[in-house]
């Protein structure tokens, strides 16, 4: 099966072989990818080099966090692709977004207010966990609505952070 994969800005074409092998835009890479004792938390060896992911499902799609960065990723196969783009559909930039944390973990920073303007990749909140602080941004333009945290609290994974509307 052949799937369209966003992350971020970027489009790739994603294509599964088998259990060890996928190819990337025509290129094939050997990998191994298990989940660490039925945890969020993924162990990825691609072609030999080992990573670690935190994996989360959001409203939008997946949240993946990888060497402290948040990458917002939404997966299509081919044919929902083209039916999308058929109806001309989009993901509509409106309406208020909800920026819920990828995992459990201690809110060290919220740098922006309610009423606040924000832009694309702005960070709205710093979340350490496992000894990483990992910085949440703004997928979209918009405003601050409504923040349900504050710096030196414990949250768990899929708490709402904030709104952005």
């Amino acid at each position: 099966m052949r799937y369209i994969t966003t992350v971020g800005e970027r489009e790739f074409l994603v294509e599964i072989i088998d259990e060890h092998h996928v190819s990337i835009d025509g290129k094939t890479y050997e990998v191994d990818f298990v989940s660490v004792s039925g945890q969020p938390v993924y162990s990825l060896i691609v072609d030999g080099k080992s990573h670690e992911a935190y994996v989360n499902e959001s409203d939008e799609g997946w949240q993946v966090l990888l060497r402290g960065r948040l990458y917002p990723v939404k997966v299509e196969d081919e044919r929902e692709k083209r039916l999308r783009a058929a109806a001309g559909g989009g993901v509509a930039e409106t309406g208020e977004f909800h920026l819920k944390a990828p995992m459990p973990g201690l809110v060290v920073a919220v740098p922006v207010t309610e009423g606040q303007q924000v832009k694309k990749g702005q960070v709205l909140v710093i979340l350490e966990s496992m000894k990483m602080q990992n910085e949440l941004k703004s997928p979209r333009d918009g405003t601050v609505a409504r923040i349900r945290v504050k710096a030196g609290e414990s949250v768990e994974q899929k708490q709402a952070l904030l709104s952005v509307q």
